[in-house]
């Protein structure tokens, strides 16, 4: 595990961390005796996936959908012989989203322009071909910024020419709080800022099974404010 695999909580303080997502220790995972490492191709790089395939086997993801993640809980259900356990869970992450679909907060939001804000200092914001962008259009969002690719950098200027109504900030990877929302609504008076939860927005996995539940009660929040 990774220092920021935190979930579940009662496995936190028990498990051997090796390192971060950019900075894996090659040597303690050999340590370990892995038969498979699961890795990211957005978060690990090549030499990395390199080395370890020198010793274990490596399976690699790329999700850039929401189907790209439902497809990854089945692959990963194949190689770890839990395949019924997958199919069950894919099974009630698509029933909550289709339940989510006919909700009229969520209908009432469709085609509604938002930015979504990952970090500060450059501001960035998330490209048409991300995890996030497919999430923010199935739950009726429009990303302003989706004809551009992967993590571009951003004014202030880029996002009033943009027209959104919605500016998320997200908690990850950079900690936005209240304080941002207050500095950006001096510049931004007429559009909603809202900090959001960036778990339920990029974690793909078994986190889906929350995501519906919570982007219930962020549409009903949206809604209420505009």
């Amino acid at each position: 595990m990774t220092k920021f695999c935190v979930h579940p909580h009662e496995w936190f303080k028990t498990k051997t961390r090796i390192g971060g997502t950019k900075k894996i220790h090659i040597d303690q995972i050999k340590a370990l005796s892995p038969t498979l490492v699961i890795a990211n191709k957005e978060e690990n790089i090549k030499e990395q996936v390199e080395d370890l395939e020198a010793f274990t086997n490596v399976h690699l993801t790329d999700v850039s959908t929401y189907e790209d993640a439902l497809n990854m809980i089945e692959e990963i259900g194949l190689l770890t012989h839990t395949s019924e356990k997958a199919k069950e869970l894919i099974l009630t992450i698509k029933e909550r989203f289709a339940e989510l679909s006919k909700l009229s907060q969520i209908q009432q939001l469709q085609s509604l322009p938002c930015a979504y804000l990952i970090w500060q200092d450059p501001f960035m914001t998330i490209g048409g071909d991300t995890y996030i962008s497919d999430l923010l259009k199935k739950i009726g969002f429009v990303n302003v910024f989706a004809n551009d690719n992967r993590y571009p950098s951003i004014t202030l200027s880029n996002i009033e020419q943009s027209n959104c109504k919605v500016i998320f900030l997200s908690s990850e990877p950079y900690p936005f709080k209240q304080m941002h929302i207050d500095e950006l609504q001096r510049y931004f008076p007429n559009k909603l800022i809202i900090l959001v939860d960036g778990e339920m927005f990029s974690w793909y996995g078994s986190r889906l099974l929350e995501a519906p539940a919570y982007f219930k009660s962020l549409g009903q929040m949206v809604s209420d404010q505009l």
